[in-house]
């Protein structure tokens, strides 16, 4: 069997549900032995092992136990960087210093540490120690604002974007200093900022307002830039099922129109150009809606799809579970976890032309890596582990 390519590295993984769990999940997936450090008192709500939003992000990790509150631990803390590559942590700055954990700290007993530090706001500045979610950070970035339907309902877009962006940079910085690592022998500690992190992601709309001073607004589904109408999402049968729809041409607003049974309002002179059919947009889509709303969203993509008219289902989750294109490739797996039932997860799109064949692991247990991690990597006894765990050190 061939090596996983990340096979040597070792990383210490303090991070807590989903920024910085997706940035070492993405390692662990390609073989890093990522060793979460846990307790039974933070091992709560999302961080609970056996939550299935745990088993999203922390597969392929080992589990070990440890009240950081106690100095012992952070002896043992000291003894597993010395064995380590890479420590991760998204907590706000003052955890780790308050534990007495700071990058200089863990520097003096491994030199070559590469330390990522992925706080809200950075580990400087006025807002140093501001904690955040992921729909705080759109706000305070643009993007809810600019991700809306209009300017009065300002929703954005639902889930924790700024998190996967932030998991995204981490690894990649993560991957950036090893490879400096490797030519100078030196570590690095990485400051991540998500706030700066989210910010990437407006660049264009900056560019905009600093060279043609416009006043941004939301573009919901009508942006300047795209010349189409009808263009839009539209309701079909079912709950919460819909279409997007695209009309480019005039070859298309012609198939399209024969798709529909060539309706008397298509030949209206309001929608006789591309012009006045996106003057008149909301008539239109009101009109379409009553043809969508009729039919179930994969019937109505595939009868403009085969005329040619530029037309999506808008998937849900089961959609793309069944995405011939998604299966063709494997992106999902199944993975058998020993407390709760078989279940489905996403795969990395990265494919390396000559893989490794790797056996997943589910997301581990709280402590099931204790014995292997103290005992085998830091060579305790068994009577010292039971010491530790009477003593709530090992946690």
């Amino acid at each position: 069997m061939k090596d996983a390519i990340l096979k040597d590295l070792r990383i210490l993984d303090f991070t807590r549900v989903l920024a910085g769990p997706f940035a070492t999940r993405i390692l662990a997936d390609f073989g890093a032995e990522v060793i979460k450090v846990q307790s039974e008192k933070t091992a709560q709500g999302a961080e609970a092992n056996l939550s299935s939003y745990f088993s999203t992000w922390n597969r392929n990790k080992r589990s070990i136990t440890l009240d950081m509150d106690s100095s012992e631990a952070k002896a043992l803390i000291f003894r597993l960087v010395n064995i380590s590559d890479v420590v991760v942590e998204n907590f706000s700055p003052r955890v780790l210093h308050n534990w007495g954990l700071g990058y200089e700290s863990l520097k003096a007993h491994n030199s070559k540490l590469i330390m990522l530090r992925m706080s809200a706001m950075g580990q400087t500045g006025p807002w140093k120690d501001y904690v955040t979610y992921g729909p705080t950070l759109h706000s305070l970035a643009g993007l809810t604002y600019l991700t809306s339907v209009s300017e009065k309902a300002p929703l954005g877009i639902g889930f924790a974007f700024s998190d996967l962006i932030a998991g995204l940079y981490g690894a990649i910085a993560l991957l950036g200093a090893l490879e400096y690592r490797d030519r100078t022998g030196r570590g690095q500690c990485i400051d991540l900022s998500q706030y700066e992190a989210i910010c990437t992601t407006i660049g264009p709309t900056l560019m905009d307002v600093l060279a043609n001073n416009t006043d941004p607004v939301p573009g919901g589904n009508d942006p300047d830039s795209v010349e189409a109408a009808p263009y839009g999402c539209y309701a079909c049968s079912g709950l919460e099922r819909w279409c997007v729809i695209a009309v480019f041409s005039e070859r298309q607003w012609q198939a399209f129109c024969q798709v529909l049974g060539n309706p008397p309002w298509s030949r209206s002179e309001k929608f006789r150009s591309l012009t006045e059919r996106a003057a008149h947009k909301a008539e239109l889509d009101k009109l379409i809606q009553k043809w969508t709303r009729k039919r179930e969203a994969p019937q109505a993509v595939a009868l403009l799809q085969e005329a040619g008219v530029p037309a999506g289902v808008v998937q849900n989750a089961e959609d793309l579970a069944k995405d011939p294109q998604l299966r063709a490739r494997s992106l999902f797996r199944k993975i058998s976890h020993p407390q709760m039932d078989e279940f489905f997860t996403d795969t990395q799109p990265i494919r390396l032309s000559d893989p490794p064949d790797i056996p997943w692991k589910p997301a581990p247990l709280l402590g099931e890596d204790n014995t292997y991690v103290f005992g085998e990597l830091l060579g305790l006894s068994d009577r010292e582990i039971d010491d530790y765990i009477t003593k709530g050190v090992i946690a």
